[in-house]
This record gives C-alpha cells, sequence and structure tokens, in this order.
C-alpha cells in the first residue's frame, strides 16, 4: 500500500523573512508558541501576526491581552503605524482585554476555571468571522500555581478550545534566560503544536535579535537560528542572511570599473551582477578606486548609491573634486545617492534593512560600500559573514555590482585578506599593497580572484594623480610584492632600472 504524502496547509504570518524560513508560515488551524526574554519582540510578533493578516490577507484576527490593557496595547504600536483602533471600527479586529483580572473574567483561582475567559473568545471570534488569534502574555494565567501537570493540563484544554474554533492561533509566553527553559513553567512546548523562540542575546556591547523555530508539528521548517530587527517603518523583518540564494541567472554584460587599465587587466571590466572586494591598507586609494567605479555609472546617466561608513558627506566631495569628479552636480541630477553614516549608529541588522531599502527605492545599477572593515568593528565573525552574504545576495537579485572595501591592518602585507571572512563570497578581488622598493614607498595592484573569467596575473605599479588612478606597466620577476617584503637584490635591479620604465 503506497502511502500519499501529507502536506500540512501555512498560513502566511505576514513576515517574509520569517515566512521564508517557515516555508510559507505557520500550520493553519494549530497552536504556536512564542516565547523569549523581555524586550525580544514577542507581543509585537504577535501583534504582526493580526495586523498583516488584516491588511495582506484580508483575515480577521481577535487579539487576547493579559498584561497591558488594550488602550495601552493600541498606543504602544501606533509608532508603527498601526492603526488597531480603525481595524476595531471596521469590524476587522476584536481585543479581549483579560488584564484586569482574572476574577473578573470568570477565571476562578480555587479550581482554575478558564471557561468564563473561553466564552469570550468564542464570541469574540465568531462575531468577526475570525481566521487568527494571538494572545499575548498567557503566563500570566498561571503564576500562583507549582503544579506543572495541573497547568499543562489546563494548557492543553485552552489550546484544544481554540483548535476546535478552526483558528490558527499564537500563543506568547516569557522565558527567564536566553539559554534556558524554551518557558518559565517548562511544559508550555510540549502543549502548543509548534514552537517558536525569540532571542535578545548581547553581542559587542549591542543587543542583536534572533528568532529560531524549534519544531512545527507535520511540516518542514529551516534550521538554525536567524536575525531580525525591530524597524520603525515596518515592524519585525527577518533576515535570513545565510541563506541568500545561491542559484542566480549567470550575466555575461560587463561594465566599467572607470580606470581603463583595470577593465584592461580584468579583460573587459567587471561582469554587472558580480561583488567586487578591494583591499589595501589606509591610503592606498580603495575610495579613490570607488569614486571611478561609481562616476562611469553617472556618466552613463545610470543611478549609482555610494554607502560611507567612514567619512561623511562633505569630505567625500571634496576628495572627489580633487580627483575631478562632481559628486554635487551627480547628486543633483538624482543620479548619486549617498548614504553617510557611522557603523556605531545602529546595529548589524539595521544597516542591511536600511542599504536594502535605499537600494529597493533608488533601483540603482552600482553600489559601493566603503568600507566593510566599519561593520567588522560592531560584528562578530559570523554575524559579519552573514551580512556580507546577505547584502551580496540581495545584490545579485537585482542584478547590481557591488563593490566592497576592506582596510588592511598593516601598511604592508596581505595577512587580513582571509581574516576579513569575507574573500570567498565576493566574485572578484583587486589587492593593493604599498611597496618599499630603492627607499622609496611605492604603490602596487594586483587582480587576485576574478570568478567565471581570465585575468591578467601580473602585479603593475599604480600612482595616483589629480586625475584618478594611472595604473602603469607590470613588474616582472619581482618577489614579495603581496606579502609586502623586500630583498637587497631587489633594491640593487631598482636602482638599475631593470625594474620598469617610469614612461
Amino acid at each position: 500500500m503506497i502511502m500519499s504524502k501529507v502536506v500540512t496547509d501555512k498560513v502566511r504570518v505576514g513576515i517574509d523573512g520569517f515566512d521564508e524560513i517557515a516555508y510559507g508560515g505557520v500550520p493553519r488551524g494549530r497552536s504556536t508558541l512564542v516565547s523569549g526574554t523581555a524586550g525580544s519582540g514577542k507581543t509585537l510578533f504577535v501583534i504582526q501576526f493580526l495586523v498583516e493578516g488584516i491588511r495582506r490577507f484580508d483575515e480577521p484576527g481577535v487579539l487576547v491581552t493579559f498584561e497591558e490593557e488594550a488602550s495601552e496595547l493600541i498606543r504602544n504600536v501606533a509608532s508603527l503605524k498601526w492603526d488597531l483602533q480603525a481595524y476595531i471600527d471596521a469590524g476587522k479586529l476584536v481585543i479581549v482585554d483579560a488584564s484586569l483580572g482574572m476574577e473578573d473574567h470568570g477565571m476562578q483561582v480555587g479550581d482554575f476555571d478558564l471557561h468564563g475567559l473561553l466564552v469570550r473568545i468564542e464570541h469574540a471570534v465568531r462575531t468577526i468571522g475570525a481566521q487568527r488569534v494571538s494572545m499575548d502574555a498567557v503566563g500570566a494565567l498561571f503564576p500562583q500555581f507549582a503544579d506543572a501537570q495541573l497547568v499543562r493540563r489546563e494548557l492543553h484544554r485552552l489550546v484544544l478550545s481554540l483548535r476546535n474554533l478552526q483558528v490558527t492561533t499564537l500563543l506568547t509566553f516569557e522565558r527567564l534566560e536566553e539559554l534556558g527553559p524554551i518557558a518559565r513553567l517548562g511544559v508550555e512546548e510540549f502543549v502548543a503544536d509548534n514552537a517558536v523562540i525569540l532571542r535578545n542575546r548581547s553581542e559587542l556591547d549591542r543587543r542583536r535579535r534572533t528568532v529560531e523555530i524549534l519544531k512545527f508539528r507535520g511540516a518542514h521548517h529551516r534550521k538554525g537560528e536567524y536575525p531580525f530587527t525591530i524597524d520603525p517603518r515596518d515592524g519585525i523583518d527577518v533576515l535570513p542572511m545565510s541563506d541568500a540564494a545561491k542559484e542566480m541567472a549567470n550575466v555575461d554584460e560587463r561594465i566599467s570599473t572607470g580606470i581603463d587599465e583595470l577593465d584592461i587587466m580584468m579583460e573587459g571590466g567587471l561582469f554587472s551582477d558580480h561583488a567586487l572586494l578591494i583591499t589595501g591598507s589606509t591610503g592606498t586609494g580603495k575610495t579613490l578606486t570607488v569614486t571611478q567605479f561609481l562616476n562611469a555609472g553617472v556618466q552613463r546617466g545610470e543611478n549609482v548609491v555610494l554607502v560611507a561608513l567612514e567619512e561623511n558627506r562633505q569630505q567625500l566631495k571634496r576628495n572627489a573634486r580633487n580627483w575631478g569628479f562632481d559628486y554635487d552636480s551627480a547628486e543633483d541630477n538624482g543620479l548619486l545617492t549617498m548614504v553617510c553614516r557611522y557603523p556605531e549608529s545602529m546595529g548589524l541588522e539595521d544597516h542591511l534593512v536600511q542599504i536594502r531599502r535605499v537600494v529597493e527605492e533608488v533601483n540603482p545599477t552600482r553600489v559601493a560600500i566603503d568600507s566593510m572593515s566599519a561593520i567588522e568593528r560592531i560584528s562578530t565573525p559570523k554575524s559579519f559573514r552573514e551580512f556580507v552574504i546577505g547584502l551580496t545576495g540581495f545584490f545579485k537579485q537585482r542584478g547590481i555590482a557591488a563593490v566592497y572595501t576592506n582596510t588592511s591592518p598593516g601598511l604592508v602585507g596581505a595577512a587580513s585578506l582571509t581574516e576579513s571572512h569575507i574573500s570567498t563570497v565576493t566574485d572578484s578581488i583587486i589587492m593593493l599593497r604599498y611597496v618599499e622598493l630603492g627607499g622609496q614607498m611605492r604603490r602596487a595592484l594586483t587582480v587576485l580572484k576574478m570568478r567565471g573569467s581570465g585575468h591578467e596575473k601580473s602585479v603593475r605599479e599604480y600612482i595616483i594623480t589629480s586625475a584618478g588612478m594611472r595604473i602603469k606597466g607590470p613588474l616582472p620577476g619581482v618577489p614579495g610584492l603581496i606579502t609586502g617584503t623586500s630583498s637587497p637584490l631587489l633594491d640593487e635591479q631598482w636602482h638599475l632600472g631593470r625594474l620598469f620604465d617610469d614612461e
């Protein structure tokens, strides 16, 4: 006998990133526990479930609150431009306020009778034809009961009653520790059909929120933790950064880097959907390379975006003028969008959300992030790599050419290339280095990697002029340029003029 595969129907939460890792949403008609410590976003999560259900899917909902009064909740979410009162007036939302005390709602302390509450919820569901129910701070019902089995029995009765109403339910419970029991009483996760954990850890003196789907009964979901942020405009935004799409359409079109000699070294320039990493120590010309890259797009009448994380707007414009590029005109004509902020101004996920939002609004062909090293300062190695993967995947999906700069810690040497954790993510790498030759500090450039294409393997000297970067001839047979080492023989060769002609 061949058994047919049962596919559990899903209800989209309306938080796009969460629905992605949940493979379409939470199982329909079942209860999902949402557990987390204080400040992890539990209340916002379950309210957004109702708001998006009404706004995007025309599914009325019921909100049951046990700790905050209904009027307080309405005021608290107004900052997100969620008008709960308007939904109530339109007959799309009912708030059951159970925050005034159990006895006032027929919930007897002695025999723990939830009958009165269940009657109110059922009435609200049937009145508006609700398909979604959110119950916030359910644990407030049970603080005085030490008998875990009693709590488990009553929770099971609550969940079963909601299932009989054929609604999809989210219930929030508080947990005391980020890595401790799933919920305060230790039995909640065994009663609910599904369990989602929200965490609010401290990393590098900053709070970082993550979401993990612990279990879905009868349904698949992605494993592991995924970062999310609470955005003032959109509410919770889950960022499945490490799962950025890996299969992209191959694009054969090439674009100019803005430096003719570099285009030749790259056998025609950069692919129009590639991510290029420019790595080098301070003063090697990384920002100049970015400027010429963006200017090449402006000259073609394309929209470009510069995200500057270490220099302010006026500094960038002054530097561009000194190299002969007019940022003011490009900005006035709407071709250049500059985003200047220090990395410490917000969390890692907030930076990603803001960059994506600007890109979606401007629709550029080129984006430059100067520099990734600034972002790395406020993140752990794991979260930084996830950030770069998520950002790169987003750009590739939109067919955008991206340039990232990375600052090496020393003046010479290549030790920082793999320490940045992003060299394997990017498609191409250009290394800029100082080299000491003949008692002088010279600059050397090489294309280390170019995915899907050949490229020149030689190391070339380059100079920085008032007209930008000028790449000169190869440096044949010179050891130590990439590692930053030199030798007496190298100096002697330099003095003898055997390396290359300055002309």
